[in-house]
């Protein structure tokens, strides 16, 4: 999903509440990663693997010039052979440490073995993200969690027609917008507006 798109969507939940709930998240994830220089583990469960928002991430964090946005892709049935970077399996989350981050998409039921090894990860120091349709157990273990209605749990019609991708792509995109870089660019703007300033405040050029 481009960045129209997602305008578009943002646009299309305006008053619903989820652009400022998905920038909320992203603030957190971003805020978690970025002083520790990275460290961001991303893992699905058993069924799903995350492999859209891992994609997204790594493209907000090439565009946006925040490379601590980039994840490390966990997989449940990652096998020696595989290439590196889908090769990492879920020892790594035991593996977690105090500066880095765990985002947990759990679009279904995580499983016992997994949210042992996401409390292992909060035992030893590490912030742990869960996104998705509201596990309990998983969103009690996490320091922020942004759950996204499914079918009947739906509320309204506005989360009725939302899923889960459409709030990865969001929590995405609001990652990369909201990164230093965005900071510097604004203080690009400060200096246009101070020289514009300048112009428009400068004697006429004199006549001969």
């Amino acid at each position: 999903m481009d960045a129209v798109r997602v305008a578009l969507l943002r646009d299309v939940l305006a008053g619903t509440g989820w652009p400022d709930a998905t920038r909320r998240f992203a603030g957190t994830l971003r805020s978690s990663v970025l002083p520790h220089g990275g460290g961001l583990l991303l893992v699905g469960t058993a069924q799903y693997e995350p492999w859209h928002l891992a994609a997204h991430l790594v493209d907000e964090a090439a565009w946006s010039g925040t490379p601590e946005l980039a994840p490390t892709l966990v997989r449940h049935g990652a096998r020696p052979g595989d290439p590196a970077h889908l090769a990492v399996g879920l020892g790594r989350i035991e593996a977690a440490r105090r500066g880095e981050t765990l985002l947990v998409v759990a679009p279904d039921e995580p499983g016992a073995p997994l949210l042992e090894r996401v409390h292992d990860a909060r035992r030893a120091g590490a912030t742990v993200l869960a996104l998705g349709t509201g596990d309990q157990e998983l969103h009690a273990m996490a320091h922020e969690a942004l759950a996204v209605p499914d079918g009947p749990d739906a509320d309204t019609d506005a989360d009725a027609g939302l899923d889960l991708d459409m709030v990865q792509h969001l929590v995405g995109a609001a990652a990369g917008e909201n990164s230093p870089p965005a900071r510097r660019g604004r203080r690009r703007f400060a200096d246009r507006l101070s020289r514009l300033a300048d112009r428009l405040t400068a004697p006429p050029p004199a006549r001969w």
